[in-house]
């Protein structure tokens, strides 16, 4: 996970496999990347009305077990994998949220943030509603309570009319399985098939590790319907415009993952050989923090000219019970991360690629460590431009005064972080490696142009 740039959630859903669990399992794996504080399972089979529900904290090795696995019963099933960027990091805001209605019982997966969940849960409470979790997700639960309509779908399709935000959401009933994108599109979403069952998930990689075949981005301001009928897709609200967040392309999404008709390997790629194009440096060597940097440090070094090289290591096997060091080991806990190579190092000029900056205190630490093992000169390029406003979308940056470029020149950012050089790629840039113009993606954080007004 980066230090200083935290992911959203992802979310999986399958209706009518004779393996839904296990499939889901396997999905969440693919999606752990997404988020590392909690998982969940929800099954339903078709013939019954209770959803069962398997959740926990941690990472979904930490969690599941073969056993628990096999307890849950049915034919389709939505999983999730959270980080909280709403709501505290507890058990209780876990997801799948189990919600049982008057008709119905169903089980949410969303990732995402609502920007008007403040407001409505107010609403909600002050007409008599009582909130069980801190989670913007539980909002969403009691307007499909409280909605008139005698049809789920209907009753569904309501209330996300009334939500702002970017979100994509994955719900299950003993009915039908929905799933739903915001209407611009800034949360991915995308729609599979396996052995006839249809399949949804964050990204296309948890339909590669089931065995899915991918058929198409569930759309902006799309309803899918899947069911015992088949699939219908219907409509909450006409996309004004499209605006994927290109953080899923910078950082976000797996690298092996296709977002928008584009391979998110391909397109770090093409970032680091515009990095190289618009920001050289005389350098020996370049490398890329571990991991989403990886593909973009291996394109400037192509376009540069200069050996590509392992500079640090990432230790994988952190988990959620690693023990936060005291500050005067501070570095300790870093290494334990992030490891430089001193023989890959020591004594050459490196151009050190990072997808971001964000608080500014990792790279500074970064840059420090490759000092100690011998490192001349280090160069520090970024795939992204200066990240300068929060997102209120699902990332957690939610305070300007946290953010290094809010108020800084790149000259200061270089010399707080202690490199010889920095420099940024521009938004321009960024769209055009992913094959598309700015006015094509959530470019917020870079600009302050919201998609959605608050």
């Amino acid at each position: 996970m980066k230090p200083n740039l935290r992911e959203e959630c992802g979310v999986f859903g399958i209706w009518g496999h004779s393996h839904a669990d296990i499939l889901t399992y396997y999905a969440l794996y693919a999606l752990q990347h997404r988020g590392q504080e909690a998982a969940g399972i929800a099954t339903v089979d078709e013939c019954e009305k209770d959803i069962d529900v398997l959740r926990g904290q941690g990472l979904v090795s930490e969690i599941f077990n073969e056993s628990e696995i096999k307890q849950l019963n049915g034919r389709s099933a939505v999983g999730h994998v959270r980080y909280s960027t709403t709501g505290d990091s507890t058990l209780l805001n876990s997801q799948p949220l189990r919600v049982r209605l008057k008709s119905t019982s169903l089980a949410l997966a969303h990732n995402g943030n609502l920007i008007n969940a403040g407001v409505l849960r107010d609403n909600l409470e002050e007409a008599g509603s009582i909130f069980q979790t801190t989670s913007d997700t539980e909002v969403i639960a009691h307007l499909a309570a409280r909605n008139p309509e005698k049809n789920i779908e209907d009753s569904l399709i309501q209330t996300l009319r009334k939500i702002k935000g970017g979100y994509a959401l994955v719900i299950l009933t003993p009915e039908g399985m929905y799933a739903a994108r915001d209407p611009h599109g800034i949360r991915p979403l995308c729609l599979g098939t396996l052995d006839g069952a249809p399949v949804v998930a964050s990204e296309t990689c948890a339909l590669d590790t089931v065995g899915a075949e991918y058929v198409r981005d569930i759309r902006p301001g799309e309803f899918l319907v899947m069911d015992s009928k088949g699939r219908d897709s219907k409509r909450i609200a006409d996309a004004d415009s499209r605006a994927l967040c290109i953080f899923e392309y910078i950082y976000f999404s797996r690298p092996d993952s296709n977002l928008a008709g584009q391979n998110v390997h391909r397109v770090r790629k093409k970032l680091g050989e515009y990095l190289a194009m618009d920001h050289p440096a005389d350098a020996d060597v370049a490398s890329g923090v571990p991991d989403s940097s990886i593909s973009a440090a291996s394109g400037y070094a192509e376009e540069a000219e200069i050996p590509y090289e392992m500079g640090l290591v990432r230790n994988r096997y952190i988990g959620r019970t690693f023990i936060k060091p005291e500050d005067e080991l501070r570095q300790v806990g870093v290494k334990l991360k992030l490891n430089p190579l001193t023989k890959v190092l020591k004594d050459r000029r490196v151009v050190l690629v990072d997808d971001s900056i964000v608080r500014g205190t990792t790279s500074r630490t970064l840059i420090k460590l490759l000092r100690e093992v011998g490192a001349k000169e280090v160069h520090m390029r970024i795939s992204s431009p200066p990240y300068r406003y929060p997102c209120y979308y699902g990332i957690d940056t939610s305070s300007t005064g946290e953010l290094i470029a809010a108020n800084r020149s790149v000259k200061e950012i270089e010399k707080i972080i202690e490199a010889d050089s920095l420099a940024y790629l521009s938004k321009e840039r960024v769209a055009e490696a992913a094959g598309a113009t700015t006015e094509s993606f959530c470019t917020a954080c870079f600009s302050g142009d919201y998609p959605v007004e608050n």
